[in-house]
């Protein structure tokens, strides 16, 4: 099926992860992308290899010119903008009496104040009747010692996720929020380098695995069909049946290395 066929799409932090899986199916589903990433060489060579359903720009999401640019682009080269989708973030390790506030404010503007600047700005151009996919986390439910900056941020994705349904509703845009648990991809790789973390994660989900990104992916191209015609202003976990256990110990696995 190309379910998305004939729309175009605006994803930042599409280099990779997430946000290159995501690209990825919605070419495959018949949309025409516009792959935003702060890494421009990254991005460009993952545009290329979609051939001329994608291209690449620079784009640092806590600068509002160059989300603006990013979204005009979409409209410049492919005629307008049906999906958005939010996805550029980063993770962050304190204990909150340790915390610098440098890192506090880097990982908010990056993980929230980015979200608000790409909502804004693709909410003005998507045509009526468009969708915005915010990604939020499963730490958005689920706390973590050492990620307080990382959670308040995407806890507040998931409320932002909300407001922004309820204000653009009435032009019939659907705005949603995925939350995924462990994904494999190179922003997780520290918690993979660390002993016995992966293995905590692994046993507290409900299903015994992590994701791949191209399952979080498939749910992105869901919400932002025809078939969720029905759904906004949700926050849909994929986390492997996560939510309803624990987030692993992650000062005690340090504590383990001597760190």
């Amino acid at each position: 099926m190309q379910r998305l066929a004939e729309r175009v799409a605006v994803i930042t932090g599409a280099a990779a992860g997430i946000g290159l899986a995501i690209s990825r199916r919605f070419v495959a589903e018949g949309a025409r992308v516009v792959m935003a990433d702060l890494d421009i060489e990254r991005v460009q060579s993952a545009a290329v290899a979609l051939g001329d359903a994608a291209i690449a720009v620079h784009c640092d999401v806590t600068s509002e010119a160059d989300v603006a640019h990013a979204c005009d682009l979409a409209l410049e080269h492919f005629g307008g903008l049906d999906i958005a989708v939010a996805n550029a973030g980063r993770g962050g390790y304190g204990l909150v009496t340790e915390l610098d506030l440098a890192e506090w404010q880097s990982i908010m503007d990056l993980c929230l104040t980015g979200v608000f600047l790409t909502v804004k700005h693709a909410g003005r151009r998507l045509r009526d009747g468009g969708t915005i996919l915010t990604i939020a986390s499963l730490n958005a439910v689920q706390p973590s010692a050492g990620m307080s900056a990382y959670c308040t941020a995407k806890a507040g994705v998931a409320m932002f996720t909300k407001v922004a349904a309820m204000e653009l509703g009435a032009r019939g845009i659907r705005v949603n929020a995925i939350a995924p648990g462990l994904v494999d991809t190179d922003a997780t790789a520290t918690f993979f380098q660390v002993p016995g973390v992966v293995d905590e994660f692994v046993d507290n989900t409900t299903l015994g695995r992590f994701a791949q990104p191209d399952e979080i992916a498939g749910l992105a191209a869901y919400l932002a069909s025809d078939e969720a015609s029905f759904i906004s202003a949700g926050l849909f976990g994929i986390d492997g049946g996560a939510v309803t256990k624990r987030y692993p110990d992650l000062p005690g696995a340090l504590r383990r290395l001597g760190l």
